[in-house]
């Protein structure tokens, strides 16, 4: 295999140098420099312009992500990462991968032998900046706005018990009984909802934590009984109550 020029950027010094010792023995890796943080590792890519950098998540100054973000020279990219959460099936998915710390001389060689099939491949930015961007931690939604008039009013999320669309209309309903008609679409609030919200049918979302009781209906569908001033009952959609039965174990 031709040499592949890289660099180390990690925060912790024990880690890069484990990553170096378990190289080691992979001759064609040439580590042109370590970075110690996001904007070192920033600058040390854009003057080495190395084929491969392996990169942590978590840094001070700039994380992984926002190191990314600003690069104009894009090499491949092996993510490194204590958390587990950020290691999802996406990332196999496009031509970077990912090694979970302590970094384990098996799974090394696995990234390795990808990095041979993506050897003569041009780096797939677009995938990257897209995973990146599905990956960049949300910042936290807690109120949705509704427009009436002049006026703007912030709806906390925690008083919300199920979102309906009605025609070309979407209104939030709250637990006192009152409907707000949002300028949101549905698809757009399931993107940007914390996870107690969900999707039962294609013209509803139900906050979870309001369920007050859940029925099996006779047609395979779910019936939500939800805690508000109506006792409002709302039915999952045919194609949603596979997922929903697994999610509420039923």
């Amino acid at each position: 295999m031709d040499s592949i020029t890289c660099i180390i950027i990690d925060d912790e010094e024990l880690a890069r140098k484990r990553l170096i010792r378990l190289l080691k023995p992979f001759e064609f890796f040439q580590i042109m420099a370590e970075a110690s943080n996001g904007q070192e590792g920033l600058d040390l890519v854009e003057e080495h312009k190395p084929e491969l950098i392996f990169l942590d998540i978590e840094m001070p100054l700039l994380n992984g992500f926002e190191m990314l973000g600003r690069l104009t020279h894009q090499p491949k990219v092996i993510f490194t990462t204590a958390y587990d959460q950020y290691a999802i099936k996406a990332f196999e998915e496009n031509s970077v991968d990912y090694l979970l710390k302590p970094v384990e001389k098996d799974r090394l060689e696995k990234s390795v032998k990808k990095l041979r099939l993506y050897k003569t491949l041009s780096p797939d930015f677009a995938s990257l900046q897209s995973l990146i961007d599905h990956l960049k931690p949300k910042k936290e939604l807690r109120t949705l706005t509704v427009k009436i008039g002049d006026k703007i009013l912030l709806i906390k999320l925690e008083d919300i018990v199920h979102i309906e669309a009605e025609d070309k209309y979407i209104f939030l309903r709250t637990a006192d009984g009152n409907s707000h008609l949002t300028d949101f679409t549905l698809a757009g609030l399931e993107e940007r909802l914390p996870d107690n919200f969900v999707r039962i049918h294609r013209g509803s979302i139900i906050n979870t934590d309001k369920i007050k009781e859940i029925r099996k209906s006779f047609n395979g569908s779910l019936v939500f009984l939800l805690s508000d001033k109506e006792n409002t009952k709302v039915s999952s959609g045919r194609s949603f109550s596979d997922s929903l039965r697994d999610r509420f174990d039923i």
